[in-house]
Parts: structure tokens; sequence; C-alpha cells
């Protein structure tokens, strides 16, 4: 079975529009994502209650860890899927696909489990204190005990269907969820609904993420046969050089994705300590930055399918048009964004919250934040090519370079220089260092690669 018409994106297709097709609808799906982020933020920022949106902020570090599990098995399962692809091995994309899935499901069942256990110390490191955690702790239960598995199963389904360049249906399926969260969240968090405040929240994205991966199981039933995302249970088996694939790739991801959960758990501990006031300011500030962010996300886990493709396939020339197409669209972009968020930094600040002390910390928080945003996007465009050629090892060096060497302990310098306003800074500096090294490594990357085609 081959289905021609995504392979043709991936070879016959002129690459602006090869690029467009994949990553536009991804970007999309990102846009939604980071929307109904906001949307949690802006129902809850309207109970105009510290405890509320300090209990949404430290339960990020929890909900982002799902991501370790979703690039363990989203991409690294997409990738070697792409990969297989590229070679015509249909049996590899098959078996590929129904071990990231399965694989997902258990870690989703164990994430819930073991929160569940250890829900009060987990408190207590998020940096909950007798204040927040009631706020903080009912959050969670929902997200968390209930809904980590959906959460998990519906964004990985997404990597996969994404991998043999059915894109807009990975779009839909994930913004699905998204739109119905965006109008559940006011019926559950505010005083006129149920009055859940915070807990409401996280009801309305349990049921949300339960909806997503609906969708993507109604689609991979229809398009049985037709389809290259093979779940069938027969189909699993723990085959050492799929899981060597798999793994090579995923498992640097998901450190990376760790690494990312550490950092903001530091950056949030630190800023605990002035208050909630500015804990609350702090989560507005990131999740207005996440807008962005995720557009340059989407973009570089948008073309990383056509990347491994033709990586895979040998048209090295194909591979290099589509990333450096990428490059310009999304660094122009990110440019405009940076001056447009420092310039109306206060006023995009008051959109979430009305109390003036958490508007003047969030401004101040998010010039910080936006001025690492181009060239933390050079960063995410490299990190994805480097997970599309199945070189897991240089992702891994550079999710290590940014957080371990780079922009924890310019959390910690900068917080002691310039307390709590500097710690909005350290992205940006580690981000400029990230952003030379990626160029020079992708340079080396498509000398090497070019030198292997000539042979």
């Amino acid at each position: 079975m081959e289905n021609t018409q995504n392979i043709k994106v991936f070879e016959d297709t002129p690459v602006p529009k090869a690029v467009m097709t994949l990553s536009v609808p991804t970007i999309l799906s990102s846009l939604v994502m980071v929307i109904y982020n906001l949307a949690d933020t802006y129902f809850v920022g309207m109970l105009n209650s510290a405890v509320e949106n300090s209990a949404v902020t430290l339960a990020a570090p929890v909900l982002l860890a799902f991501n370790a599990v979703n690039n363990l098995f989203g991409i690294g399962s997409s990738s070697m899927m792409s990969r297989a692809l590229g070679k015509k091995d249909y049996e590899t994309v098959y078996r590929s696909s129904a071990f990231g899935f399965y694989c997902a499901a258990l870690c989703g069942l164990l994430f819930s489990i073991l929160y569940t256990v250890f829900h009060e110390p987990m408190l207590t490191m998020l940096g909950a204190d007798r204040t927040t955690a009631s706020a903080t702790g009912e959050y969670l239960k929902w997200t968390v005990s209930f809904g980590a598995a959906p959460a998990i199963l519906n964004v990985v389904l997404a990597y996969l269907v994404r991998s043999e360049g059915a894109s807009l249906h990975a779009s839909i399926g994930t913004m699905s969820g998204c739109l119905l969260n965006i109008i559940l969240d006011p019926v559950f968090i505010l005083p006129w609904g149920l009055d859940m405040g915070a807990a409401g929240a996280g009801f309305a994205t349990f049921l949300s993420n339960c909806v997503a991966c609906l969708y993507f199981f109604v689609l991979l039933f229809i398009k049985r046969g037709k389809t290259y995302v093979c779940i069938r249970p027969s189909m699993f088996r723990l085959h050492k050089p799929i899981l060597i694939g798999i793994c090579s790739v995923g498992i640097p991801a998901a450190i990376q994705n760790l690494l990312n959960v550490t950092g903001m758990t530091i950056l949030n501990n630190f800023t605990s300590s002035f208050g909630s006031d500015a804990v609350a300011a702090m989560g507005i500030a990131q999740k207005i930055n996440m807008v962005p962010v995720q557009i340059a996300l989407g973009f570089s886990q948008g073309i990383m399918p056509l990347v491994s493709y033709n990586y895979a396939s040998g048209n090295i020339p194909r591979m290099k048009k589509a990333i450096f197409f990428s490059m310009q669209i999304a660094l122009s972009f990110m440019a405009a964004v940076t001056i447009g968020y420092y310039i109306w930094a206060k006023p995009l600040t008051a959109l979430f919250i009305k109390a003036p002390s958490i508007i003047a910390y969030g401004s101040r928080f998010l010039q910080g934040f936006c001025l690492g945003m181009t060239f933390l996007c050079m960063d995410f465009l490299a990190v994805g090519v480097f997970q599309a050629c199945g070189m897991g090892r240089t992702a891994l060096v550079f999710a290590i370079l940014r957080k371990i060497i780079l922009e924890i302990p310019a959390i910690c310098i900068l917080n002691w220089l310039f307390p709590l306003y500097g710690l909005a800074y350290a992205q940006f500096v580690a981000e400029v260092v990230l952003a030379i090294a990626a160029i020079i490594t992708l340079t080396r990357i498509f000398k090497k690669a070019e030198r292997r085609d000539t042979i």
C-alpha cells in the first residue's frame, strides 16, 4: 500500500508549497494550543485572584513534563516513520507507529498513578505553599490524575499522522480539543458557571483531550488500509532496530523536555520567593511569550517529515531548500514580533489581569523574554533538522548546552545581579550562543550529507 498523494508532497511538490502545505496546519494547531493556554490564563485572570493564577503557573512544569513522553514516542516514532518511508520500508513504518502508540499509552497511565500517589511532595517541589497548594492540587487532579493518558495520546497520535504528510488531519485533531477547551473554560471557571476556578480549567482540559483522542481513533478507523499509521496490537513488538531507531531520536528529545521542565521549575521557585503577584505575572508573561514560540516550534515540526524523507532518500538539495526557505520565513516573522512585544508589553499583559502590580511585573518580564525569540527560532529549526535526520546525540548536546550550561546558570547569576527582573533575560543570553552554534552545526551537516550523496 502506498499513499501516493502524501508521497507527492515529499518528492515532487515545489519546495515553498511543500513547506507551507506541511507547516501551516502545524502552525495553526500550535497557535490554537497557545490560545487555549491563554484562555486558561485569561478566564482564571478574570477572577482577579493571585492564588488561582499562581496555581496554573505552578502546575505548568508537570504538564510540560508530558512533552517528555510526547517527544520520546511522538518525535522518535514519527522521525523513524518518515525516514522509513523515504527508504520504502513500509513494515518498519507500521511497527514504529504501533510501538510509539502503545508505549505512550502506558506512560500516560504511569504518570497518573505516580502523581496521585506522590502528589503532596510534588506540590512542594513545584513551589506551592500553604496559600497556593490547594488550588494547584485541584488543577493537577484533573489534568494529571485523570487526564495524563488522553493528554499524551492525542499529541503522539498527531505526530504519527503528520509523519506520513497528513499535516492537516493531525492539526484538526489537535485543534478540535483546543477549541472545545476554550468553549468550556468560562463555563467551568467563572462564577456564573460552575465557579470551579483553576480546577475548572483543569476539568475543561481533561474533557477536551479526550475529544481530541476520539477524533484520531475515528480518523484511523475510517482510513484503515489507506494510512501508514498502524495501532493494531499485533504490530507492537520490541524489535531491536526499531527500538534503537526511535530511542536514538526520542530519548534526547525527551531529555531536552525534562531539562525544560527543570528550568521552568527553577525559574518558578526563584520567582515564588517574591510573592504570589510575581508568580502570577511570570505565568502571564510566559503564556504571552508562548504564542510566537509555538509558531516557531510548529514551523520546525511541520517541515520535519519533509526533511526526514529527503534526507533518507538522498535528495539533499531538496532538503536544504526546504530548510533555507523555512529560515527566511520564520526568522523574519520572529524579528517583527520581538519589536511589537517589546513596545506593547504593558497593554498585552493588561489583557489578562487588571491588578496594577501584576501588570507592572508582567510587562517587564515579557520585555526580557521577547528579546530571545529570533535566536530561539534558529535553535528550534536546527534541533528539528537534527531530529528529522536521526541525529539524536546532536539534539541532546544542544539541550544540555541550552539548559545546564547556559540558561540555568544565567537564571542564578542574573537574579543575583538584578533581583527578580534579571530572571526574564536568562533565555536571551542562552539563545544567542545557541543560534551561533546552530548555524555552524547545520553547515557541517549539509557538507557531510552532500559528501555521502556523491559517494
